[in-house]
């Protein structure tokens, strides 16, 4: 009797392997295709990435930076960003930190890094800079309150 019953308990294994190597097989076949899809969109997402970056420095230069009139129109060095001038300028002008970063655009802990030396502003913020350097008191207010 122990020989029938080992018998059918290794032809049901052998029935059991063959239908899961079946199984088996068919996703293995599927996880390699998803591997290769994934692979090229890796690289596609790559190639993009650096055709954005070369779309922004061609950009960037494309687009210069434009100081205020005034300051271009004189001979002389060209205006530059001064952390301990931006304190000064806030301190005249009456204002917060937090006042005088919406002045400029900005975040309040950008103003403060900017203030603090940390940070220099970036080209696209240094025309707005300029700009609030030439205001007088009662211009900076007059725009604080239409803001």
């Amino acid at each position: 009797m122990s020989n029938l019953a080992q018998t059918l308990k290794q032809e049901i294994a052998r029935i059991a392997r063959k239908e899961v190597r079946e199984d088996v097989t068919a996703l293995r076949k599927a996880a390699s295709t998803h591997r290769t899809e994934i692979a090229a969109l890796k690289r596609s997402v790559k190639d993009l990435q650096v055709q954005l970056r070369a779309t922004q420095r061609a950009f960037a230069r494309a687009v210069p930076v434009q100081a205020p009139e005034e300051a271009s129109s004189r001979p002389g060095r060209k205006p530059t960003f001064n952390a301990e001038r931006l304190k000064v300028k806030r301190q005249a002008l009456g204002m917060s930190q937090a006042q005088m970063a919406e002045l400029l655009g900005i975040s309040s802990l950008s103003q403060w890094k900017w203030e603090s030396g940390q940070v220099t502003p970036r080209a696209s913020k240094l025309a707005r800079y300029f700009e609030v350097m030439a205001m007088g008191k009662r211009e900076a207010a007059r725009q604080l309150e239409s803001a």
